[in-house]
């Protein structure tokens, strides 16, 4: 199966949100932040702390939030050259190419090291930082779709 692959900005973003709020040391960070936040809402409620750890939990997890949710996306997406370019994505049982007018990849699925599937993406890790993005949108149906995830997941293990 071959397909043509383009990215738009606003799903590349998101896609890449996903990745950043899928990792573990992120999650936790996050879950951190904010029971300090709720902490010290809570201890600043009952007048038991001065208003600024309040102020520094709340700065914390805006920066945060702005951290993860726009800046590093956004930097992410403008160092990128893949998400501007346009190629052919070709997609079997036992590889997955790429080709664009000056070269040509192909790894075999085992090269892979898991998969995240977000509503609009195939997030194809090679390792805990470099990763793939295949649009779901670039199939022509949602059969299509579906025999692509199953060459993916009989393919990575």
């Amino acid at each position: 199966m071959k397909v043509n692959v383009s990215y738009r900005k606003p799903q590349v973003l998101q896609a890449l949100r996903y990745h950043f709020i899928s990792k573990r040391e992120i999650k936790l960070m996050i879950i951190l932040v904010n029971v300090f936040a709720l902490l010290s809402a809570v201890l600043f409620y009952f007048k038991l702390i001065t208003p600024l750890p309040f102020l520094l939990s709340s700065v914390l997890w805006i920066s945060m939030m702005v951290a993860f949710w726009i800046w590093l996306p956004a930097l992410i997406y403008r160092r990128s050259k893949t998400f501007k370019d346009q190629f052919t994505v070709s997609l079997d049982e036992h590889h997955m190419g790429i080709e664009t007018s000056i070269s040509h990849k192909i790894w075999a699925w085992r090269e892979f090291s898991h998969m995240l599937e977000t509503p609009g993406f195939f997030h194809l890790y090679f390792d805990s930082k470099s990763f793939f993005l295949l649009p779901k949108d670039v199939f022509e149906n949602s059969d299509q779709v579906q025999v692509v995830r199953h060459y993916i997941r009989d393919g990575i293990k």
